[in-house]
């Protein structure tokens, strides 16, 4: 799937988040258009070897919450130890939006139109983004799935939410392969494919039961106060999508991260 103020805990419906600032996520989720720039200056960390996921802390003083962050992402859901809980179903009212596209070194990422957004209880937030790790960073029981799509929003009060769609090979995926026909061939450049646009309820499975948990930031400055939310219904991908991102990205997952005492519930 898509770099930094931590601030007090504040529960939301039985979890904890942080309030962010938009300034300080921008360069890490490229919520716009200065978002590409900002990459280019920014400190140069990969998925391995001397500026990978362990030595991401090291790479950037900003980045110190990766190494001693408590409530880290993504994480090994072990549905053994999950909570069932009456969580309030996610609400998605997605609408259509043109298709735009960004190699951002680290992921090819869809920026969304304004006016995409789900409600989860009280609060609502809006769809600013979505992109692709390879292999799912988020494991269910110690398993991968092929691919994960990171649905990125953001409330009025500033609080992140991400929906997980973690993606398993099938039959091939409609609107996987308008994004993937469309991949950018330069980095770091929004591309606006025109004549085309993209509906993202057909990205979602039937069954939208979730497991949900206190997270962060799965790149750096791993900030953390992000509610997750990773829906239990994988969704099918064809092999040859499978490749063809993995031609791009072969490999683009932080690796799980320890619980340190946090709860994981589940929706019914």
């Amino acid at each position: 799937m898509p770099h930094e103020l931590d601030q007090k805990m504040k529960p939301i419906f039985s979890l904890t988040a942080l309030a962010f600032t938009t300034a300080a996520l921008l360069p890490t989720m490229g919520y716009c258009a200065d978002a590409a720039h900002a990459a280019k200056h920014a400190a140069h960390w990969t998925y391995g070897g001397a500026t990978g996921p362990a030595k991401w802390a090291s790479v950037d003083e900003k980045f110190g919450t990766c190494a001693i962050g408590h409530t880290q992402s993504p994480i090994d859901i072990r549905t053994a130890d999950v909570q069932a809980a009456a969580l309030p179903a996610i609400s998605f009212d997605y609408k259509p939006t043109p298709l735009k596209i960004i190699d951002n070194g680290h992921t090819v990422q869809v920026n969304i139109a304004p006016g995409s957004s789900i409600t989860v209880g009280d609060t609502r937030y809006d769809l600013l983004q979505f992109h692709f790790h390879k292999p799912s960073e988020e494991r269910i029981n110690g398993k991968s799935y092929p691919l994960v799509a990171h649905l990125v929003h953001k409330s009025e009060a500033g609080q992140l939410a991400v929906v997980a769609v973690l993606l398993d090979k099938g039959a091939k995926q409609p609107l996987i392969q308008a994004v993937f026909d469309n991949l950018p061939k330069a980095k770091e450049q929004e591309t606006l494919v025109p004549g085309l646009g993209i509906d993202l309820n057909g990205l979602l499975p039937e069954n939208r039961a979730y497991y949900s948990f206190a997270g962060s930031l799965t790149t750096p400055p791993c900030s953390e106060g992000v509610s997750w939310f990773v829906l239990k219904t994988p969704v099918q991908i064809s092999a040859e999508q499978i490749a063809r991102f993995g031609h791009v990205y072969a490999m683009n997952a932080r690796p799980v991260q320890p619980l340190n005492g946090r709860v994981v519930q589940a929706s019914q």
